[in-house]
């Protein structure tokens, strides 16, 4: 299978017929939200290995912001135990209940994309779709990678924003901020707990991520491109509280919709706002 052919979402059926190829990883990132290990041991795809997106270190906490890239070590390590080699063909497999759990797996496929990994799909609909048809297999019990090498990672710069560059992105116009949270976030009457003000980025357009989905399952291509039809052409920053609901948007714009040149700030708002220096709007968009 192509690199073009594979990346991007991947239906059951497509995944049932791949199941047992000798390069194709599975992985299936439910946290404790969803049960967890202990939910994967009760019933999984087989091959399946399990990661909770949680705790297994997809994400760092540097300072006060909790979503920020770990380092690329770090990164090396976790896709290594994940049995992971640069020619597999990665499946990310959320709980497929609700809009977080996708955004979960977009950022496990952002960050596999990010450290060099060319051939990653989410499971479209997730673990739940697959087991709307019975006749899917599913295996129990514990499941161990392939091997065991630290990936050789090969770090694509052009994938991440930090706050420096969202910075002149915001002040130049040179790139479309797009902030991924609900409007009492963005227009700065409600914040998360590290973020040390409250409020968006000056010119940000908000498209609150929630909206690309019914349930857990991303809407039809011709919806989501009218989603985020007021997002101009050109490069794009999305940004969140942390990294994570803005990595559901990155994935939409970059993967689905097949724009070029979309970033993503996983540090968002919870980093922005460290510096008192970094200016923060309220109120509704312009």
């Amino acid at each position: 299978m192509s690199r073009a052919e594979f990346a991007g979402l991947i239906t059951p059926d497509a995944l049932a017929a791949r199941l047992g190829d000798e390069n194709l990883v599975i992985i299936d990132i439910r946290t404790a939200a969803d049960g967890s290990r202990e939910a994967f041991e009760a019933g999984h795809i087989p091959g399946a290995v399990h990661s909770d997106y949680a705790v297994d270190g997809w994400r760092a906490k540097i300072g006060n912001a909790p979503g920020m890239l770990p380092p690329l070590g770090d990164l090396a390590a976790l896709a290594g135990k994940l049995g992971i080699k640069p020619h597999d063909d990665v499946v990310i497999v959320p709980a497929g209940t609700a809009a977080t759990d996708f955004a979960a797996a977009a950022r496990v496929y952002w960050t596999l994309k990010f450290i060099g990994h060319g051939q990653q799909a989410i499971l479209d609909g997730g673990f739940k779709a697959w087991t709307a048809d019975a006749k899917r297999p599913v295996a129990t019990g514990a499941s161990a990678p392939k091997s065991t090498a630290a990936y050789p990672v090969v770090a694509k710069q052009s994938l991440r924003s930090t706050a420096d560059s969202t910075l002149v992105a915001s002040r130049s116009k040179q790139a479309n901020l797009v902030d991924a949270r609900g409007p009492s976030y963005f227009e700065g009457r409600e914040k998360s707990a590290e973020a040390a003000r409250a409020g968006h980025i000056p010119g940000a357009i908000q498209r609150d991520y929630a909206g690309a989905f019914d349930g857990g399952k991303l809407k039809a291509q011709g919806e989501l491109q009218q989603l985020f039809s007021a997002v101009p052409q050109g490069p794009v920053i999305s940004y969140c509280n942390t990294g994570h609901s803005a990595a559901a948007n990155w994935f939409v714009l970059s993967e689905v919709l097949g724009r070029d040149e979309v970033a993503l700030y996983d540090g968002s708002m919870t980093d922005w706002t460290q510096d008192p220096d970094r200016p923060v709007a309220t109120g509704k968009a312009a």
